[in-house]
């Protein structure tokens, strides 16, 4: 499970027992002693800890909680070194951040995708580099993202971005608004503090900037490197992207309509997808019961048959996605999850009424949800 904290990601992942989990989305690998639950997600590095302690960084920072402290013995961080920098000592190291500042540990392995580290304990974990053995060593393996934009009048703007290789893709995405993610290949090596250009067939469209170095960062923000200024009209382009040199790095024949008719079902109103004859009024889409406020509707009767009727499995459903929706925090779905069955459904129900009638609408939708898969049935007065 995944969804958003502010403009960061979360993940979320039930490890069953002892072994090695990856994550798809990270590439993040979780080495387990025992069964828990983990909650990771992506959070900014600060510049004056990594400074102070002679470090750059080399990885998205994770904030890592777990349901068991003691269940993560190591973790796999993925890195973007080619197979040069990998023979050079010391270049990679593990920053640990916690209350009590940044601590460097030192990995157990290096191998061609991760940096393996063991866990002391749990807090923010990110790849760091030895800031004079990079620059003795700059090239990294990258990659090249492609967004293009909704168009405006007979314009439509291709943002290129040059990004290293373990820079979150997903997270890159969410940040580039009503833009489209064009499917291609984008494995390539950059240099670090090179610069480099775009070129593009057929000629004469506008690229700006002409030239731009090229910097590793890791969020929160990750605005274009570069935009070509493409017509509606053009169906196809050929991007290169080019060293200071002028040698190709990397290069790709682009198709622009399917991700046009992405962007165009996307601005179609949900509204205009149903004939006209079969809309209902707004008048009549809220029924009389859903006119009371949420929260009192979760009282009396309601949570006797919440308490007497939903199983374990409905109630652990009922947390991922109050979870996913931030109305409970990790805690408060921890604490819930080790309770007798009668006291986990009654402490999710007032833990839930206490925040609002917003987040115990929330909590009636998801038991909806769930209903109509799992054949709950009817809970009386929701």
């Amino acid at each position: 499970m995944k969804k958003r904290w502010g403009s960061l990601r979360v993940d979320r992942f039930r490890c069953p027992g002892p072994g090695e989990f990856q994550c798809a989305s990270t590439g993040l690998v979780f080495v387990m002693a025992q069964e828990a639950e983990l909650l990771y997600r992506t959070v900014p590095w600060g510049e004056s800890l990594l400074q102070s302690a002679g470090k750059q960084a080399a990885g998205p920072l994770f904030n890592v909680e777990s349901s068991d402290e003691a269940a993560v013995v190591q973790l796999h961080l993925p890195h973007s070194e080619t197979e040069d920098a990998l023979l050079q000592d010391g270049l990679l190291s593990v920053g640990h951040v916690t209350d009590e500042g940044l601590s460097v540990l030192e990995p157990l392995e290096v191998t061609a995708t991760h940096v393996v580290v063991k866990v002391p304990h749990l807090s923010l974990f990110g790849l760091v580099w030895d800031r004079i053995k990079r620059v003795l060593l700059p090239q990294i393996k990258g990659k090249v993202l492609l967004f293009l934009r909704p168009p405006v009048r007979e314009e439509q703007i291709l943002d290129v971005l040059l990004l290293q290789n373990n820079v979150l893709k997903e997270e890159v995405a969410v940040q580039q608004g009503s833009a489209v993610l064009i499917k291609t290949s984008s494995r390539c090596e950059l240099v670090i503090d090179h610069s480099y250009s775009v070129r593009c067939e057929p000629e004469g469209f506008l690229i700006q900037p002409e030239r731009e170095k090229f910097e590793s960062m890791f969020g929160p923000d990750y605005d274009p490197t570069f935009e070509v200024f493409l017509t509606t009209r053009t169906e196809r382009v050929d991007l290169k992207v080019q060293d200071q040199d002028g040698n190709e790095v990397w290069k790709r024949h682009v198709s622009l309509e399917g991700p046009r008719r992405e962007i165009s079902q996307r601005n179609v109103p949900a509204e205009d997808r149903v004939p006209a004859e079969d809309r209902v009024p707004a008048e009549s889409r809220v029924p009389a019961e859903d006119r009371v406020p949420a929260d009192q509707r979760l009282g009396g009767s309601v949570r006797t048959q919440l308490i007497n009727r939903v199983s374990p499995a409905v109630l652990n459903q009922l947390l991922d996605k109050l979870l996913e929706r931030e109305v409970i925090t990790f805690p408060e779905m921890t604490s819930a999850r080790v309770k007798p069955q009668f006291e986990k459904a009654g402490e999710l129900v007032d833990t839930v009424r206490r925040k609002g009638a917003a987040a115990s609408r929330v909590l009636i939708d998801a038991l909806r949800e769930i209903d109509h898969t799992n054949r709950v049935g009817p809970v009386q007065g929701l």
